[in-house]
């Protein structure tokens, strides 16, 4: 397994719960970025319940991270993206009742909802275990899902996704005394030889976006090639990069599946990225992440680990965790100069 360790200052604990699970299931559905962020836990609970079973919910388009990983025994996979179209609205009332009856068959011990929305709350409820566990504090337990728990942990405010999610393994008992991120061993065919440089320029929010031309300037001032990943979604920022680039960027995106990615970025010699799920899984594998943040918090979703650096415009008025914004001042004020200074004094290139 392909996996980064950092060790934390949390030791064994007694659990909380008196008992020795047969039969675990995590609700951790989405998005790519929260699901690296709760392989740790993932980690934590495997080594404290070794004869368990653990399951997994997982939303179908992030299934192939977590597919016939040696941790897991069961995956349950769900549309999630289609629950909330109208004219799904009869597949997916079959989709959740044949969930909620299969998952009640399995008598599960623990149900641990990592999720905190209304939707994780009730499939926590239909799985029908005794212990439910979520999160509480800020950003958890919404939409009403604390109300079907059994056991809530305090989250925190300042507290970082991967420590959030360890508190849970911490109240069930577990050493959280080292952080692992397991990801899977991959081999793939690099398109160009090491080193290179990778860039991330695409975000769900377009408010955590960074303009085009920027990414493309920095590449034409690296020593080094630069591949711009994403989806097929970012073909046309992608495009924008390697004309701005001069010649030194290669665009890659929507041509590589999930494991092809974490090939990649698993050979870079840095990455330049937005806050984005391919920046957390640079971050579980090591890889130098140089982060630009504006409207998110880098202190609860910034790449974990002190390899990293953080580049902000330092202004008052962020992180507003916006996802739309007429003034994107905190992203704008980010200058190319910053971010290639930053890189210089950390990376030799």
């Amino acid at each position: 397994m392909g996996e980064r360790t950092l060790l934390t200052k949390k030791k064994m604990t007694h659990s909380h719960l008196d008992i020795t699970p047969r039969k675990i299931l995590v609700i951790k559905p989405s998005s790519l970025g929260d699901v690296i962020h709760s392989l740790p836990f993932l980690n934590s609970i495997r080594k404290c319940f070794p004869q368990a079973e653990i399951h997994w919910v997982i939303a179908k388009e992030f299934q192939e991270l977590p597919d016939s990983h040696p941790m897991i025994d069961k995956l349950w996979v769900i549309n999630k993206g289609e629950w909330k179209v109208p004219s799904k609205a009869w597949d997916t009332l079959k989709e959740v009742m044949t969930l909620f009856r299969e998952l009640k068959k399995e008598r599960f011990d623990i149900t641990v909802d990592l999720q905190g929305l209304l939707r994780s709350g009730l499939i926590t409820m239909a799985s029908g275990a005794k212990i439910r566990i979520g999160l509480k504090g800020f950003k958890e337990g919404r939409e009403g899902s604390r109300f079907f728990y059994t056991h809530r942990v305090s989250g925190g405010k300042f507290v970082h996704a991967v420590e959030r999610y360890m508190r849970v393994a911490d109240f069930l008992g577990c050493d959280t005394s080292e952080i692992k991120f397991p990801l899977p061993d991959v081999s793939s065919v690099l398109p160009i030889a090491p080193p290179y440089a990778v860039i991330v320029p695409g975000a769900r929010w377009q408010t955590k976006k960074w303009r085009s031309e920027r990414f493309g300037e920095l590449a034409s001032m690296l020593p080094i090639k630069s591949l711009v990943i994403g989806t097929n979604a970012d073909d046309a920022i992608a495009d924008e990069i390697v004309k701005a680039s001069k010649g030194n960027a290669v665009s890659l995106t929507g041509k590589t599946n999930l494991k092809e990615l974490i090939g990649i970025l698993k050979n870079a010699m840095f990455v330049v990225s937005t806050d984005s799920g391919p920046m957390h899984i640079a971050s579980a594998l090591s890889v130098p992440v140089f982060a630009l943040f504006g409207t998110t918090s880098p202190l609860r979703t910034g790449p974990y680990g002190d390899i990293h650096t953080i580049i902000t415009a330092g202004l008052p008025c962020a992180p507003c965790f916006k996802k739309r914004c007429d003034d994107l001042r905190c992203m704008d004020k980010i200058t190319v100069e910053m971010l290639y200074n930053a890189i210089k004094e950390k990376i030799k290139v």
